[in-house]
């Protein structure tokens, strides 16, 4: 595996999932709070491979944790914030799916922010740069 190339695709998938979300924001709430975690730990991974030396089969498991906890030991976000990112994943997790619960137009816009926000952060971290295709 281009362990170069595979950073590069997890941002990309990072950029496209954004253009979804912008697409489909409207009513599809579980949809959009799905995706803005999908957004978020593929450019948590994109930051690990390129800038770690991770690869992209170390976040081949059944745990979503990884890429969390690695931005936390690279020092892209503090234990804090990696914990509350977590938290919120699981909290989501268990009220989409095993709850029957649906999130509301406010909390798909929160994290749509959140997602936006955090992509942003990830690409502007990257040494390499000029990779995101949100603005093309």
């Amino acid at each position: 595996m281009d362990t170069d190339a595979d950073w590069k695709t997890q941002l990309t998938k990072g950029c496209r999932l954004l253009a979804v979300v912008e697409e489909i924001e409207d009513g599809y709430y579980t949809a959009v709070v799905e995706l803005c975690f999908g957004i978020i730990e593929q450019s948590l991974e994109a930051f690990a491979i390129v800038e770690g030396g991770d690869e992209l089969r170390d976040f081949q498991t059944d745990s979503h944790d990884r890429c969390y906890d690695q931005a936390a030991r690279f020092g892209l976000f503090t234990r804090g914030l990696t914990g509350e990112l977590k938290d919120l994943y699981g909290d989501n997790r268990t009220d989409s799916y095993y709850g029957g619960r649906h999130p509301s137009r406010q909390q798909a816009e929160a994290m749509h922010r959140l997602a936006r926000e955090t992509h942003q952060h990830v690409t502007d971290q990257i040494r390499e740069g000029g990779v995101c295709n949100c603005d093309q």
